[in-house]
């Protein structure tokens, strides 16, 4: 029962602010030119889709999401497991880390548009940037909160190698932590989507600004609803993933 009225308050919420939404450009409390009522979007996307804009736009962004959410992700675990496990590595790592860590990702545009031009490498680039702190830092807790009495049992068994006790010990016990990381990355990454591709790159990015410069609010509506839709989708195949991972917690 909590649960139906739940999901009743959740749609009555969501119908009110649609409500909102449309009244204020018909009323012309809003200019609809800044802001399009929510019943121009459905054609806006027809229109699009009808095109081939969408489908094209759509892809291209997928290839950079995924592409570089497995480049900075793979690094960010690869690095935080090395940094978790080795005192000397983060000692010999943090200023470099405190350096580089406050740089958000839109500043290394300029590095990725002369390292790679307008290319998709540089929107890969940039996703991967935004995506590897995330998951380093992640991976680096996760490992240093690794019980130690699960540590020394491993080398009371025989566990005594760092290949060993990483297989063994460290990355499953570290797994929960590092997966929570990861989904964060996931959000993070479609945020760096829109940001690596503004600049030029083929992509949903490009679309909504050639929109933006044209006062196509619709279709700039159309675009963050589908990247809405799009993580919708990654989280949720995500958390059943995790889910399944993590089945031996149950």
């Amino acid at each position: 029962m909590n649960r139906f009225r739940a999901t009743l308050l959740a749609a009555a919420g969501l119908a009110v602010f649609l409500g909102i939404w449309e009244a204020a450009p018909r009323l012309g409390l809003i200019n609809p030119a800044f802001l399009p009522p929510p019943s121009t979007i459905p054609a806006a996307f027809g229109r699009e889709v009808a095109l081939g804009v969408w489908t094209a736009a759509v892809l291209s962004s997928l290839s950079h999401y995924v592409v570089g959410l497995a480049c900075g992700a793979g690094a960010g675990i690869g690095l935080g497991l090395v940094a978790g496990m080795s005192r000397g590595f983060e000692a010999a790592t943090a200023w470099v880390v405190r350096l580089l860590r406050p740089i958000p990702g839109l500043a290394w545009v300029p590095f990725a548009i002369i390292w790679f031009g307008v290319e998709s490498s540089a929107a890969v680039f940039i996703i991967a940037v935004g995506v590897f702190w995330i998951v380093f830092f992640a991976t680096q807790g996760a490992v240093r909160g690794v019980d130690r009495d699960l540590v020394e049992v491993a080398q009371a068994f025989g566990f005594r190698g760092p290949l060993q006790r990483l297989v063994k010990i460290l990355l499953p016990a570290a797994t929960p932590g590092i997966l929570v990381g990861l989904r964060t990355a996931l959000g993070q990454a479609w945020m760096a989507v829109v940001a690596a591709e503004i600049f030029g790159v083929e992509g949903v990015g490009q679309r909504m600004m050639q929109a933006s410069s044209l006062l196509s609010t619709d279709i700039v509506v159309v675009y963050m609803l589908t990247m809405a839709g799009l993580y919708g989708l990654f989280d949720t195949a995500f958390v059943a993933l995790q889910g399944w991972l993590l089945r031996w917690r149950a």
